[in-house]
């Protein structure tokens, strides 16, 4: 006989059951089921009382025995008794045979174990009729069950359409009684567009018999937020499989639909903050993404200079100063916001902002809040704007990462009328989070940029020397945002004799360390030109140089970030060295790895140089080769990098072929040719660095040079001097004259005295005065302190009182030793 159980109000039984064995088997009635357990031999080891109940057997008659035994018949399994122990599970009748003789068909439930289970392997279970089965007990439980349900509101409708029943949870989602919605169609209940699509739904299940499935979003009566509902429309059948009636259960899954939408929000934040490395532009993303999604209304600001830990974020006795950097609403023109895009405003202690910042947790007020409405009162102006919008919610949420205090995100609520609650304020948290990452490596990023950009034009020229061999003009062009600062450079170099050098170089890599390497091998070049080595042996020790510096990185055991291009230990570099000469118009060209340099003739033809193939710096330690070519005189060099001609999408022939289409358009002047340059070949914003060199060449006229072979006795200096003084006066420099004639006297001496024959000399009037004295020996001179008593010694060092710079070259022939002077002006 079933027992009843009495339930309280709040739905829990009004007896304990406590879980304790003995009261659950007490209350289940374990005689009403056979239970039989065997082992994997299939001998019984447990035997209930429902057992014995049905065959009439005791545990202790039946304990240790073939459970075969008891077969009236074989199993009805296909394959007998070997195939049923495969099975995880089997169920069917079986014919058993009774204590007292008499066959007994009985349907059997029977488990396997696997093996190793702490348990009896097969559990063979039967179910017993009740021996008073309350009359109607069946029909009663099946009409209790769809009126009580709490997993989903139902109701049943006939053939028209029509409501006949609906169980408690549908009424209490209507907010009306099931005698209310009798014979009402469901559009007529429910005054929406869910209603008038469940109502064709419920169409199509009678015509085809087969259940539908929906999703609707409605407002309950009395409540101010959407449910979201599950929907499951199925035919209801008779005996002879005639559809009568339609059946309708709605489930309630608004947690879970928010939950989802709560997942779906992180997810769309991941994918759309921080697709760059803009800390206005990550701040935006957050704004953008959690309207209207989270929140009417949202700012996000920041601290103009946020503090690396531990240094406090929030000032102990003062107001707070935060940047707007980014806002949004469901308003166009976000007229909710007092402060600007950009403004600075200020926030006293116990503001929301202020509060928030200092313990550093979300918070979640309404206006009606005593802290907030305190702000409020010293603050009229967003007063008038909450009042102004019926702004009802509030959220503020810290932005901090790796220990350091960002800022803080708003969150306003107006249009929709639910407010806030403590898993918005998660969720909120968590796109604050993925935000203030996203943040905090824009601006380590635009600071650790911004100190790279500086070095690298610092330690770049910051303007062209003077010089009279060529006319200059160059550009210099960073990558853009996501590539990061290079080690491209460009230098012009004068030399001794009226001669300059141009180079153009590029180190591999991007950041501090290029720009660094950079420098180095900037220094490195000057260093080595101001000695005048040839172009092929410059390269060549620059080639030692960057090998030197790899070997240093490979011993340099400090550690540095794993995956940056900075922890990088291979130095490599490009380079072109040029050296043009104004009085021969010879140019000598040498490269490591870089790409030609273009030559544009005064007809405009353009030509690339032909140079050997060489690789770059420190990666042979073979020397390397010049080429030496005359150029006429007004025509144009152009150097540069190879972001210029190589960018994505565009193959290097291409790009050096737009570059001569570029060059040989006339433009007003060398910068103009430069623009139009960068304007043709370059996207907004390249990929790479680029350097860009262009220099008009120019001559010396011959009038502007003189030339002398000197006999290698010391009689002829006398000679030589005159000779001077009378080119000096057809110069109209006569006031140079006594500087000069001290100056020759004293190295064509000294060239006679210590060197070998030929000896030449050679005056350049240019924007100053040079004087060279060449000669056959490579024993280089330098200066040296003469002893009070000492008869000689002084000579070079009055030349280097008497001159602007002095300086030697080696050559193939033997040395030139050169002094400058400068000239007042006429």
């Amino acid at each position: 006989m079933e027992q009843p159980v009495t339930v309280g109000r709040a739905g829990r039984a009004g007896r304990s059951f406590g879980g304790e064995p003995e009261v659950l088997e007490s209350l289940v009635d374990a005689s009403l089921t056979a239970r039989v357990t065997l082992d994997e031999q299939g001998a019984v080891t447990g035997w209930n009382a429902g057992a014995e109940r049905l065959l009439g057997y005791s545990a202790g008659q039946l304990t240790g025995r073939r459970a075969a035994d008891l077969l009236a018949e074989p199993i009805p399994v296909r394959g007998g008794l070997p195939t049923l122990a495969g099975l995880p599970r089997w169920n069917g009748d079986v014919a058993l045979r009774h204590r007292d003789g008499r066959k007994l068909t009985v349907g059997i439930l029977a488990h396997h174990r696997p093996p190793g289970a702490d348990a009896p392997a097969w559990l063979i279970v039967s179910a017993l009729p009740d021996r008073q089965p309350p009359a109607g007990l069946d029909e009663s439980l099946v009409s209790w069950s769809f009126a009580q349900s709490p997993c989903c509101a139902q109701a049943i409708y006939d053939t028209r359409l029509r409501l006949r029943r609906a169980n408690a949870d549908m009424e209490r989602s209507t907010a009306l009684t099931e005698e209310e919605m009798r014979g009402l169609r469901v559009s007529e209940i429910i005054d929406h567009d869910a209603g008038l699509r469940a109502e064709r739904s419920m169409a199509r299940v009678l015509r085809t018999g087969e259940p539908e499935y929906q999703e609707n979003y409605l407002r309950a009566p009395g409540e101010n937020h959407e449910h979201a509902w599950s929907v499951f429309i199925s035919a209801l059948r008779d005996h002879e499989d005639t559809v009568r009636g339609v059946c309708l259960s709605a489930h309630d899954m608004t947690e879970q639909f928010w939950a989802r939408k709560r997942l779906q929000l992180i997810v769309e934040a991941g994918r759309r903050i921080g697709s760059t490395l803009d800390v206005t532009r990550t701040a935006q993303e957050l704004a953008d993404v959690a309207v209207p999604a989270l929140a009417d209304f949202v700012s996000v600001d920041l601290l103009d200079d946020a503090p690396e830990p531990p240094a406090r974020a929030v000032p102990a006795d003062g107001p707070l100063l935060l940047r707007r950097a980014a806002l949004q609403s469901v308003t166009p023109g976000t007229p909710e916001s007092v402060v600007v895009a950009g403004a600075v405003d200020s926030y006293p202690p116990g503001s929301m902002p202020f509060e928030s910042l200092r313990t550093g947790r979300p918070a979640l007020h309404e206006v009606t809040d005593p802290a907030f409405t305190a702000w409020l009162a010293r603050d009229p102006a967003r007063a008038a704007q909450v009042r102004a919008f019926g702004i009802h919610s509030v959220m503020t949420v810290p932005l901090a990462a790796r220990g350091t205090t960002l800022g803080v995100a708003f969150f306003l609520r107006h249009r929709n009328q639910e407010a806030f609650q403590h898993d918005d304020l998660v969720l909120a948290g968590e796109l604050a989070a993925r935000a203030a990452v996203s943040i905090d490596n824009a601006r380590r990023y635009t600071r650790e940029r911004a100190t790279a950009v500086t070095l690298q034009r610092s330690l770049l020229p910051q303007r062209l020397p003077r010089q009279a061999a060529v006319e200059v003009a160059s550009r210099y062009l960073p990558a853009g945002p996501h590539a990061g600062v290079g080690g491209d450079w460009f230098d012009v170099i004068p030399l001794s004799g009226a001669r300059v050098a141009l180079v153009v170089g590029d180190v591999v890599g991007h950041g501090l360390v290029a720009s660094a390497t950079m420098g180095r091998l900037r220094t490195a070049v000057r260093t080595l030109a101001d000695i005048d080595l040839p172009c092929d042996e410059l390269l060549t020790h620059l080639d030692d140089l960057v090998a030197r510096l790899n070997t240093e990185e490979e011993g340099d055991t400090r550690p540095r970030p794993a995956g940056s291009a900075e922890s990088s230990s291979d130095v490599g570099a490009t380079c072109l060295y040029a050296v043009y000469d104004p009085v021969t118009r010879h140019c000598c060209f040498a490269a490591a790895g870089h790409p030609v340099p273009a030559v544009v003739s005064p007809e405009g033809t353009v030509d690339l140089v032909g140079l050997p193939a060489a690789p770059p710096l420190g990666a042979s330690g073979l020397p390397y080769e010049a080429t030496e070519v005359v150029i006429p005189e007004g025509s144009l060099l152009a150097l540069y990098t190879n972001g210029l001609v190589e960018t994505p999408g565009r193959d290097l022939d291409t790009g050096v072929h737009r570059l001569r289409e570029a060059l040989a358009r006339p433009a007003a002047s060398l910068d103009a040719l430069c623009d139009t340059v960068l304007a043709d070949l370059l996207p907004q914003r390249p990929a790479d660095d680029v350097a860009l060199l262009i220099a008009r060449t120019r001559a010396l006229d011959a009038r502007q040079v003189a030339t002398w072979s000197v006999p290698a006795d010391p009689s002829a200096v006398a000679r030589t001097r005159k000779d001077v003084v009378a080119q000096l006066e057809r110069w109209g420099l006569s006031d140079a004259a006594f500087v000069t004639e001290l100056v020759v006297s004293e190295l064509v001496t000294n060239a006679i005295r210590h060197a070998e024959p030929p000896v030449q000399l050679r005056l350049i009037h240019d924007s100053t005065l040079i004087c060279e004295v060449s000669d056959g020996g490579n024993t280089a001179p330098h200066l040296r302190r003469a002893r009070t008593y000492d008869e000689g010694g002084r000579g070079l060092l009055l030349v280097a009182q008497l001159t602007e710079r002095w300086g030697t070259r080696q050559s193939a022939a033997g040395k030139t030793i050169w002094a400058e002077q400068t000239l007042s002006p006429a």
